[in-house]
Parts: structure tokens; C-alpha cells; sequence
């Protein structure tokens, strides 16, 4: 899960790549000079606090989203191997600026969820929190009943963000809301 105001995933290590302790990073993230551009960067072990490393280099397997990184002091596959199903993670408060009609995924949190119900906008709940480790889903709390629902982050379901004016409109299939 994302935590708004603190930390984004952007990768996760999956294994290793040669004996030189260099290691595949499966992408979260739309910019690529998280894996390659040289500097501080964070790790997270499962329950555990964030540690700084730092990225040496990197590079992107064709075809794929999958970066080969080599961080610093990481020189072994031993050492490598016990970074594998680490979190690669960057601060909130360091995200890029974008163009006008886009926004970070962190932005959803505590926007208003509406629905059109007979041709009129009806406020359903609120995004709460993002979970984005395989995919991108919202996860709603509804007000009618405080429930917590994950609905798909896909243009067929939320055809509409407003993040200027604080909402979303989501389009759910039949029975989504229900599950």
C-alpha cells in the first residue's frame, strides 16, 4: 500500500543478475531514470523502516519492465540475494512535476467517489488508499455502510478525475460495490 506524504513504491527487486551483485527491478513507475540515473535511493524489507542506497547504474531489458541496478556495496550475488522481494522506494515530496492534465497516483487519496445515478453526480464515498503492487486499484470506503471496496484503476471504470476539484467518477460493473 501507498501511504500519502511518505513513501512511493516504485520497484520491487525480484532477483539477481550475474555473480557482481547486480540485481532485475520490476518497474511500478512511468519514469525510467528511477532505475537509471545515478543516487540516493531507498530499500524496504517487508515490515521494516526504509534504509538509503545508493544506485550506481542501470539499465532497461528490452522489451520488458524489468531494470538491471547496481548499488553501491552490493559487489556479490550473496549480497544481492538478500535484497531479493525488497521495495524500491522514493519520497513523496520528491515526485516530478507533470503536465497539466496529469497527476501522480498519490493524488487519488481523499478524493470524493461519485457515480452517475439517473443522470445525476451522487458522492458514494471516498479513495482512501491505492494498492499498487501488481496492479493499480482505489481502495473506497463507501459511507453507506463504511465498507472498503478495491475498484480497478482503469479508464473503462473511472473515466473521469478532477483532482483540481477534488473527486473522481467511477463507472463500476454490476455487483462490484456489492463484493
Amino acid at each position: 500500500m501507498i501511504i500519502k506524504n511518505e513513501w512511493l513504491i516504485v520497484g520491487f527487486i525480484t532477483s539477481c543478475h550475474g555473480i557482481n551483485g547486480q540485481l532485475k527491478v520490476k518497474s511500478l513507475s512511468d519514469f525510467e531514470e528511477r532505475f537509471l540515473k545515478p543516487g540516493m535511493r531507498w530499500l524496504q524489507k517487508e515490515s521494516e523502516h526504509p534504509s538509503k542506497i545508493e544506485l550506481i547504474s542501470g539499465f532497461k531489458q528490452p522489451g520488458k519492465e524489468i531494470f538491471i541496478v547496481k548499488f553501491k556495496g552490493i559487489n556479490t550475488r550473496n549480497h544481492a540475494e538478500q535484497l531479493k522481494k525488497c521495495k524500491l522506494l522514493v519520497k513523496s515530496d520528491k515526485l516530478p512535476k507533470l503536465k497539466k492534465e496529469e497527476f501522480h497516483l498519490l493524488e487519488l487519496i481523499d478524493l470524493e467517489v461519485k457515480t452517475l445515478e439517473n443522470d445525476e453526480l451522487k458522492i458514494i464515498g471516498k479513495v482512501i488508499n491505492l494498492e499498487n503492487e501488481k496492479n493499480n486499484l482505489l481502495i473506497i470506503e463507501l459511507f453507506k455502510n463504511q465498507k472498503k471496496v478495491l475498484i480497478p484503476f482503469v479508464k473503462e471504470i473511472v473515466p473521469l478525475v478532477d483532482i483540481k476539484n477534488n473527486f473522481l467518477i467511477i463507472n463500476p460493473p454490476n455487483g462490484l460495490l456489492e463484493l
